[in-house]
């Protein structure tokens, strides 16, 4: 443990700082700090010592050079139980620093700024902060090391209670949080100036080191299942991000409501007008798009009302109120994510106290790039399947050509097929979904799941293949159903005798040369 006498402090947010500083004063604190820091401690009057005073060198540099001085340095660094240490000191004139308080430049927030400059961004790598902050997180048995303005309500009442005496326990739990802080900005750093150069390996778009930063945002309930201890992180310092929702309404989200939130999301994105969609573990049970909204979801919750049961809707457009109410009539549900919730709509849901209801700014998601996936002792990492269809590269390989209308469901199915997990077969007619197979260990299977669905609604639908169908046996239960056009990704040995088939049954099928496998 130890007592504090002397802090060190400069800070880039300056949030809280002013309280927890006068808390220091009057403790007996001695208090010596830099540049705005400093502006803003004497303000509140508190008495305060430049840096440039207590080492006896001027700034240099623009600023770049404050705090890169041995008398900074070994007054954090020195161990107080170590005699040739404090000897050292003393001969040198150095005094010991007891606490530093210490924030980064917000290199993070720079870097996603749109049109930030390379040079700006440059500016805005901290070089003293993150210095001062590992030598006094390496020395942490004798130095209290604070870079989370979130600490310093707790610290202030640790010191305050102690007579300004800090616990080991409290000293390595903030050394720790400091090595976690300077290594996230670190990784921060180097995935910025690996993406702007691209210098690690020019055959690959990704880097040889990888780097991830995530921040807890906090403990959940549990995880999948009861047995399992779970955390949500959000990434970086992302506020606009399904980590940062702004929840209205209902109980604590559990791990399996954010995954199927991130489903929900993922499908209502790529609708263009108003539409709905319900997911149920991870896939949609039906998605719709009409012009009224509550017709949309009507039409989602309609292709599969079993699977809806206890779903999560996404809906694009504000949730009005009669769109509320069809919600309401349709049984329990988990949650509601949209874009915003009516006065309306919340009086309608009010009563509904565990249906949570999620505002989240899809327009402000940003398109993600990456996709990662965790194997036992490494990562998967590769580019997101944001693959858009072109039209022009359809290539119609049947006799029967499509319908105008039969072309408008293929590729409004096309463009959500890969959100749904593989093997996957979808019925559409019009702009519904009228059956869905996800998730099936065969396409057939996926086939026959999606037409039980459907009944008799599979009559003069479009079926949606996500990848090639490998055999006839697809195309003859479909054709038996009533769909009347396919479109899937061509490619198989079997492509031949596949297209025979649907020149046999009178359907229209599509090729894409596009594959949507999803794992």
């Amino acid at each position: 443990m130890i007592k504090v006498r002397r802090a060190l402090i400069s800070v880039s947010d300056k949030a809280g700082l002013s309280e927890f500083a006068k808390t220091l004063h009057k403790l007996g604190v001695v208090l010596i700090s830099t540049g705005g820091t400093a502006s803003l401690l004497r303000s509140c009057g508190l008495p305060v010592t430049e840096v440039s005073a207590y080492t006896g060198f001027p700034e240099l540099l623009d600023g770049r050079v404050k705090t890169l001085h041995p008398k900074i340095h070994a007054g954090l660094l020195a161990v107080r139980d170590n005699p040739k240490h404090m000897e050292e000191l003393e001969k040198q004139g150095i005094e010991p620093i007891d606490m530093v308080v210490v924030n980064l430049y917000p290199f993070e927030k720079t870097a996603v700024k749109k049109n930030a400059s390379l040079e700006e961004c440059i500016e805005h790598i901290d070089i003293g902060g993150p210095s001062m902050l590992r030598s006094a997180a390496k020395n942490y048995k004798s130095v209290a090391v604070i870079c989370n303005p979130a600490r310093y309500a707790e610290i202030a009442k640790e010191l305050v209670n102690n007579s300004g005496i800090l616990s080991d326990t409290v000293l390595a739990k903030l050394a720790v949080e400091v090595f976690e802080r300077t290594a996230a900005y670190d990784g921060a750093i180097s995935n910025f100036l690996s993406g702007r150069f691209k210098t690690e390996n020019p055959f690959s778009a990704f880097p040889n080191d990888l780097g991830l930063q995530f921040t807890k945002v906090k403990d959940l309930r549990y995880g999948e299942n009861p047995h399992q201890q779970a955390a949500l992180y959000c990434e970086g310092k992302a506020s606009a991000s399904l980590a940062a929702l702004n929840q209205l309404q209902g109980k604590e989200l559990s791990f399996n409501n954010i995954l199927d939130v991130q489903a929900a999301v993922d499908l209502v994105r790529v609708l263009d007008g108003p539409g709905a969609v319900i997911v149920k573990h991870n896939n949609p049970s039906g998605i719709a798009e009409d012009p009224l909204l509550e017709r949309a979801y009507r039409k989602a919750f309609q292709c599969d009302p079993l699977s809806a049961f206890g779903g999560v809707i996404g809906v694009n457009r504000p949730l009005d109120s009669k769109t509320a109410q069809a919600i309401i009539k349709s049984g329990f549900m988990e949650c509601i994510v949209a874009p915003e919730f009516s006065e309306g709509a919340l009086k309608v849901l009010k009563d509904r106290k565990n249906l949570r209801l999620l505002q989240l700014d899809l327009q402000a998601l940003s398109v993600e790039n990456v996709d990662y996936k965790k194997i036992t002792g490494g990562l998967l990492l590769q580019e997101k399947d944001n693959r858009v269809l072109n039209p022009d590269d359809i290539k119609i390989v049947s006799k029967l050509k499509p319908t105008k209308a039969q072309m408008d469901a293929m590729l409004f199915g096309w463009k959500f097929i890969k959100h749904v997990q593989s093997n996957a077969i979808v019925l559409i007619k019009g702009r519904e979904t009228v059956g869905v197979g996800a998730g099936l260990t065969s396409r057939v299977d996926a086939a026959i799941h999606a037409i039980r669905k459907a009944g008799k609604k599979a009559k003069g639908a479009v079926l949606i293949s996500d990848a090639f169908l490998p055999k006839a046996d697809t195309l003859t239960l479909a054709a038996k159903a009533g769909v009347k056009a396919i479109i899937q990704t061509g490619g198989s040995i079997a492509d031949e005798e596949i297209i025979q088939a649907a020149n046999k049954h009178k359907m229209a099928m599509a090729f894409t040369g596009l594959r949507h496998f999803k794992h």
